[in-house]
């Protein structure tokens, strides 16, 4: 892969544009099965896939950074554009899954002030709060964790972890699209176990 490849727009290259995606998803994917975990009383994945992974925190995380990044010495602004931006970003996302699955994996309907229960006030401003952090603290973490391995292994881990992705994505999006899927899963199971034996 192209590496050193600078991704216009950005000043940053392929390789950390990959780390950080990866980093931000995989923490996003912590932080919000351990919240749900919290609130339910029970262990709950947040992620679509099997793997650990959210990657609507990735391009979430990395879209507010490049975007907001004029705005990052004045943060007020920061603030409320994080807040409309991230709010806009998941009610478009809501609005694709509802057109290509059927669905939304999330429901405000409970919260005040939700709108058809994809977005709310509540994690509006909860959107804000964490674009100040992310400008303030946690990009900087990010970048210190992708900078604290080889880049050897980074590249080998990137390509391995995107190629996961993209296959796990691809198997669930074929079982949320299919209503027999799991059962034609099992199947194919058997028939090879069968095989073997």
């Amino acid at each position: 892969m192209p590496w050193g490849y600078t991704i216009h727009g950005t000043g940053t290259d392929l390789y950390h544009l990959v780390q950080w995606f990866l980093i931000y998803s995989i923490l996003g994917w912590i932080v919000e099965s351990l919240y749900m975990s919290f609130c339910e009383k029970r262990l709950v994945n947040r992620g679509f896939i099997f793997g650990p992974i959210c990657p609507i925190y990735g391009f979430g995380a990395l879209g507010a950074y490049f975007l907001l990044k004029p705005f990052s010495g004045n943060l007020p602004l920061l603030y409320i554009l994080g807040a409309l931006g991230a709010t806009t970003f998941e009610f478009l996302v809501a609005m694709a899954m509802k057109r290509f699955l059927g669905e939304v994996w999330w429901d405000y309907r409970e919260k005040p002030f939700n709108y058809k229960g994809v977005i709310c006030l509540e994690s509006t401003l909860a959107w804000g709060i964490y674009t100040v952090v992310l400008f303030a603290v946690l990009h900087q973490m990010v970048v210190a964790v992708s900078d604290s391995y080889p880049r050897s292994i980074g590249s080998v881990a990137g390509i391995v972890l995107l190629c996961y992705y993209l296959v796990d994505f691809a198997v669930h999006l074929w079982m949320a699209k299919t209503p027999d899927a799991s059962e034609r899963i099992e199947k194919i199971r058997r028939d090879f176990l069968k095989k073997q034996s």
